[in-house]
Formats: C-alpha cells, structure tokens, sequence
C-alpha cells in the first residue's frame, strides 16, 4: 500500500474514533437533559468534530455543563486536528518524532515543512492564544446580560468555536440578539477570518510581518481572496437583502453594514448567523452554496474546496481564454500541471457528490429543493449555517435517520477533504509502466 494512502486511511480511522467516542459520551446521563437518541448524540458529535456547527438538538437546553464541554472539545480537536495534537503529546512523551509520526503529521495538515515538531508546537501556542484574546473580549461583553462565570463560560465557548469555525453557539437564537453589538460580532468575524486563513498562512504573517514581499504565493492568495470574497458578499447580499425585513430591511444603514459583513464572513466557513436565515431571497441561497464550497484555506479550521484550489483554476482558465504560450502563473510564479490537474478533480468531484446527495435527499426527505442544497453544501463545505426547521435547529432536525447518516458522512468527507476521502473510496492505482498512444478528440 502507498504510504500517503496508508496514513490517510489512519487519520480517516482516526476521526471516526473521535466521533463515536464523542458520540457515547454525549449520551451519558451526566451529559443530557432528557432523552438523546444515539443518531442525534452521533450527529452533533460528527458537527463538533468536524466543526459544522448544524444541529440537531439544542446545544443549550439539551446538553449540561458536562455535556457542552465535551461538544467543545470536540470541537478544538477537530480544529486543530487531531493529529497535532497526538504529535505534541509524542514530543512531551520522548521528546522525538520518528518517520512515522512525521508522515502522518504531514498529511493531516497537508503540511510543506520538514519540521513536524516545531510547526506543532507553534500552532498550538497560536490557537490558545488567540482564542484566550477573544474569550477575554467576548466575556467582557456577555458579562453586561450575565452574571460573571456565566459570561466567562460563554465567552470561552464561543471563542472556540469561533476560531475552529463551528458555529456552535449556546444561545437558541445564535447570535441574533447582539445583531446590533460590534464588538462582539466583529470579534467573533475576525476569530472565524483568522482560524479560516489557515496555519500556514497565520505564522508566515507573524514571522515575516516586517517583509510582506516575502510572503510565499499561497498567503498572497489567501489574504487577497479572503479580502475579494468579503467585500464581494457584503455587496451582493446587500444588494438582494436591502429591503427585506427579515434580514436587513429594518437596520439603519450602519447595521446593516455590520450583519452583512458577519454575514458574509460566516457563509464561507463558520456556522454563526445574525439574522433568521429562513427569510432570506432563493437567490441569497444559491449564491451563498458558491461562497460555501469556496471555503477558506488549507490547513486551517475551515472546510470547502478552498480558496486556493478556486483561484489555481481560475487563473487556468484565464491563461486558456488567452491561448498564450505562457504556462499558467500568478505573482511571477509558474503553477504546475499536476497542481491543475488536482484543483479540477477537487471542484468536479465535490459538486459531483453535492448534487447527487442534494438528489438523494430531495428524493428521500421530501423537502424544497433549494433550502435542501442550501443544507448539503453546509455540511460538506463544514460551514453550519442553515435555514432551521422552523425552530431553533437546523433543517435537518426534519430528516428521518438515514438522511441524518447521509449528512454525516457528508461532514466527514468534507473535512477529511474530497481528495484523501476518494482516495480511501478507490484507492490509489498501481504504477504502470507503459502509456497508450495519444488519440486526438474534438472539443
């Protein structure tokens, strides 16, 4: 077996302990209120893992103290991803890391560097601190409608989640009611933007932040994209949304500015909403299913295809359109066929298996088709927004249990990656030794 198959199988095997144990744990007595079924404590423990956000149960009324610190565990586990974390306990343990556990490392971060151990070790400093700044400011302002250790323990959650780009809130109207509050929506953006960017892109910010021009290209495309996608769905969901008044039709022009913006940041990666989703245009939903699949960036807490996988093949296309003899580049920097060859088998077979599942469960569920897309791409992208059930939790609270199973593996595969999830569905073909003759069709 290849060994990039073999520890992506691993990671794989990996995340599924982590959900089912996450799963059993949600179902102890100490961990509910009330009566939890096993699909539904399965459900939301493969959200918290792999930092959707959709919800099936309250996370508020039907879980205690106990219960929601293990969904938040979850959650930073999957964040950070699990294989970090094994990878620092390994370094604490016997201080090395040997090939083994360097492979594996470097596959469930995609990581570029050599250097296992110390990359680790700095992910994990920047996460904790990251997420205590914004607890700290989180709390401050929950602490105005709570009492002290109420506010401290939401500020922490929320940050988090925030962070790791779930979306799980502890509030039953998410974050609607400080739709006017911007400090803690900005906050609560800029820990999502951050956590989105990726790892890779957050340290090389730190440690080049005085030699911006040394930036490598993959950062150049994750802030200018980051950047183009946010203000382009602020303006868009504005334009649709101005005079709507279940979204932004009774804000002033400043909240609306601010809600689109929260808007926008959360429909490509995190599952936080400002204003009741249900009332937004069909059109606001397709658009936002393309924002979703987009995603964030690699090696970071977001899902979706991501931003540099879109940007590789649009810059492809444009070079095509040209019919240049150029090979395809961006910042004085040649992109190579196979990195072409991969962004298109990503973007074809993930809209491939959105549409057929999308399919499957208009066919089974027996709901619209659109807010059922909507839903779909939701949990591949492992974004979490949703236009609910009528209620406080997501559409998919309607779905019998093999529609619930459906969306699970969807959120699995989506964070896994659509890529190392074909590659444990196929497998990876033997090296042959011969090529066929090259045969001319007309396209």
């Amino acid at each position: 077996m290849d060994v990039s198959h073999k520890y992506v199988k691993t990671i794989f095997y990996g995340y599924v302990f982590i959900i089912v144990f996450g799963a059993l744990l949600l179902m102890l007595p100490i961990s509910r209120v009330g009566d939890l079924s096993f699909i539904d404590a399965l459900y939301t423990s493969t959200s918290a893992t792999c930092v959707t956000g959709l919800i099936v149960v309250s996370t508020s009324e039907n879980f205690t103290f106990f219960g929601e610190a293990v969904i938040l565990t979850l959650i930073q586990i999957g964040g950070i991803g699990y294989m970090t974390l094994v990878t620092v306990f390994l370094l604490l343990v016997k201080n090395n890391l040997n090939v083994t556990d360097k492979i594996a490392m470097k596959n469930s971060l995609d990581m570029t560097t050599h250097d296992v151990g110390g990359f680790a070790k700095k992910v994990i400093v920047l996460v904790l601190l990251l997420e205590l700044v914004g607890a700290l400011i989180i709390t401050i302002q929950f602490s105005e409608k709570y009492e002290f250790f109420d506010a401290l323990w939401f500020g922490i959650f929320h940050s988090i989640s925030s962070f790791n780009n779930a979306g799980f809130s502890l509030f039953t109207d998410n974050m609607i009611g400080y739709q006017k509050d911007t400090v803690t929506l900005f906050t609560l953006a800029l820990l999502t933007i951050f956590g989105g960017l990726g790892y890779f892109v957050l340290l090389e910010l730190y440690e080049k932040k005085r030699y911006a021009k040394s930036f490598s290209i993959h950062t150049k495309i994750m802030i200018y994209g980051t950047i183009i996608l946010i203000l382009f769905g602020m303006v868009l969901f504005l334009s649709i949304e101005w005079n709507n008044p279940k979204i932004f039709g009774g804000f002033d022009l400043y909240d609306k500015l601010l809600n689109a913006f929260f808007l926008s940041v959360n429909f490509r990666t995190s599952g936080f909403n400002s204003v009741d989703l249900s009332g937004l245009q069909d059109s606001s939903l397709f658009f936002s299913t393309l924002f979703m699949m987009t995603g964030a960036g690699q090696g970071g807490t977001a899902g979706g295809i991501k931003i540099t996988t879109v940007a590789v093949l649009i810059v492809a296309v444009f070079y095509i359109l040209k019919d240049t003899n150029q090979e395809p580049h961006i910042f004085k920097r040649t992109i190579e066929q196979k990195t072409i060859n991969k962004a298109l088998v990503i973007i074809m077979t993930s809209s491939f298996l959105v549409l057929v599942v999308t399919l499957l469960l208009v066919e089974t569920q027996k709901l619209p088709f659109m807010k059922m897309l909507f839903e779909v791409v939701s949990a591949f992208a492992t974004v979490g927004v949703s236009v609910g059930d009528g209620g406080i939790l997501s559409l998919s609270a309607k779905f019998d249990e093999f529609g619930k199973m459906v969306i699970i593996v969807l959120m699995v595969a989506g964070r896994l990656g659509v890529f190392a999830f074909g590659i444990i569905l196929v497998g990876k073909a033997k090296t042959k030794h011969f090529k066929y003759p090259k045969g001319k069709i007309l396209i």
